[in-house]
Parts: C-alpha cells; sequence; structure tokens
C-alpha cells in the first residue's frame, strides 16, 4: 500500500542551452495522440482525407491562445493582484491553463475551417472528442511535475508530496494534499473509454459524443475542483469553475436530448457534408 505520492525531483532538462520542460512535453503528447486517434476515427466515418491537419493547426493554436485567456481571467491574482506579475501572462510553459477556454476558442476555430470546407462540425467533433479526452489524461501529469493544482490536505495512503519551494502558505512540511491531477487524470482516461463504449452501444452520432463528453467531464470537474486549495474566483462561496462546469453540464445533457430528437429521422451518414442545394451555391444544412 502507498504512504504517499513523492513529487518529481525536477520539470524541467537543459538540452544544451535549450530547456526541456515536462509541462509542455505532455500537453504535446497529448496534442499528438488526439490528432492520431481523430484523424483516423474522422476518415473511417466517411470524412474526406487530409481535413483534420488543417483544421488541428487552427484549433491547436486557437485552443491554447483560449485556455491562458480562459485562465487569466478566472485566476487573475497572479498576474493583477497586490504581488501579481503581469509579464507571467506569458510563461505558459510554468502552468496555467483553463480547459473550457481551450474548448471554446478550439471548437469556433474548427467550425470556422469546417465550414469553408463545406464540412459540418458535428461529425467532426465526434471523431476528436474521445481523443481530447485522452490528451487531458496525459496533460495532467504536467501538472504533477510542475507541482501545482494539487486538493487539500489528506493522510490517505495516496496523498501527494511537495516540496518546500511548491508548499502553500501555512502548510507544514511534511503534509501531504490530494492528488487531485491524478483523479482527473484516471477520470478522464474511464471517460475515454465509457466515451467509445456509448457511442457503439448508442451509434451516437452529429455531435451527440461531444455532448456526452462535456456531461462526463463535467461531472468529474465539479468534486474534484471542491477539493482544490489553489487560488480561486469564488462565487457564493464556490470556486468559478465550479459554477461553469454545472452550467456547461445542463448545456451538454440540453445538447444531448435535442441532438438525439433532431437525428432520429436523418441518414447515418448525411451529416458529414454540408452538400449544396441542385443548381446553386448555397450550403445545405442537413438537420
Amino acid at each position: 500500500m502507498l504512504t504517499s505520492i513523492p513529487s518529481p525531483p525536477q520539470s524541467v532538462w537543459m538540452l544544451g542551452p535549450i530547456p526541456i520542460r515536462a509541462y509542455a512535453m505532455f500537453i504535446l503528447a497529448g496534442i499528438l495522440i488526439a490528432w492520431y486517434l481523430g484523424d483516423k476515427r474522422y476518415v473511417k466515418k466517411g470524412g474526406p482525407e487530409n481535413v483534420s491537419e488543417d483544421v488541428a493547426m487552427w484549433v491547436v493554436l486557437a485552443g491554447i491562445l483560449g485556455a491562458r485567456i480562459y485562465h487569466v481571467i478566472t485566476s487573475p491574482a497572479a498576474y493583477f493582484g497586490e504581488h501579481g506579475d503581469w509579464t507571467k501572462i506569458f510563461r505558459i510553459w510554468e502552468g496555467g491553463l483553463g480547459i473550457w477556454g481551450a474548448v471554446l476558442f478550439g471548437s469556433v476555430a474548427a467550425w470556422l475551417v469546417l465550414r469553408r470546407k463545406n464540412l459540418r462540425f458535428g461529425p467532426f467533433a465526434d471523431a476528436f472528442i474521445p481523443g481530447v479526452m485522452l490528451a487531458q489524461a496525459i496533460g495532467r501529469l504536467g501538472n504533477y511535475f510542475n507541482q501545482e493544482l494539487f486538493g487539500a490536505p489528506t493522510d490517505l495512503p495516496w496523498g501527494l508530496e511537495i516540496d518546500s519551494a511548491h508548499l502553500p502558505a501555512g502548510y507544514a512540511p511534511g503534509t501531504t494534499f490530494h492528488p487531485t491531477f491524478l483523479y482527473e487524470l484516471l477520470w478522464c482516461l474511464a471517460g475515454f473509454f465509457v466515451l467509445l463504449a456509448a457511442e457503439r452501444k448508442f451509434r451516437l452520432r452529429g455531435g451527440e459524443l461531444l455532448a456526452l463528453y462535456i456531461v462526463i467531464y463535467t461531472l468529474g470537474r465539479v468534486w474534484i475542483e471542491a477539493l482544490r486549495i489553489d487560488d480561486a474566483t469564488l462565487i457564493l462561496g464556490l470556486r468559478l469553475n465550479i459554477w461553469t462546469s454545472i452550467i456547461v453540464c445542463l448545456g451538454g445533457i440540453i445538447a444531448l436530448v435535442w441532438r438525439k430528437r433532431v437525428l432520429t429521422a436523418q441518414p447515418e451518414n448525411a451529416d458529414i457534408f454540408l452538400g449544396k442545394e441542385q443548381g446553386t451555391d448555397e450550403p445545405k444544412v442537413i438537420r
């Protein structure tokens, strides 16, 4: 049985003058795996080849930008507070990416690129979203190496050790904390397999799998976020990310029910392309 989980002794390695940061490497690994799996799934669903490369470039750029913006807006103290440093906004390698900013900005970027290619967003999102959840699991290892985003103190056998340089003020050396990075990693890993199983069993399509991902992820994020003790904006005593997760979860449930009704009478291969009305250049959106 574990007595505690030790934190890594370092998170940066030097390759000559070039710093190799664990946080960046895990984020990059997650992106590559998500793209590889998503590309294979999209083509298998009937989507055209060589589309995901164009979409992925814009999604990654927009997603990282959105994730950073969301983090800065929801955790402004480190940047604009009494002892804040606004230049840290640009030090993305130190951690601090908000998943909801990544999802929002990345989704908008994907929708715009796909629209120009006369392709629907729903099937593309369904193809990529299991890989995205797997990428989130991988990315949480970066938080482990950075010794950040851990939870409240705990005496559980899997409590996380934090070294003195990263120990929050007011806690004695030797205190162990809930490894919330591990909780979310395991939740996302389980969610990855649930998505694949649900897709096969219930024949989800046309954005339904994306909606189910939103519900699964937010349900886990609510209780995991409640364990964290890092600085966060509070609204009515709850962290902003908890409120965001609750609202987004409700939106995911509504979207799942709505898409199920819309797609009931639609042929299974009808939602890859927008199509064209015969004799015109106007897009025909298949509902």
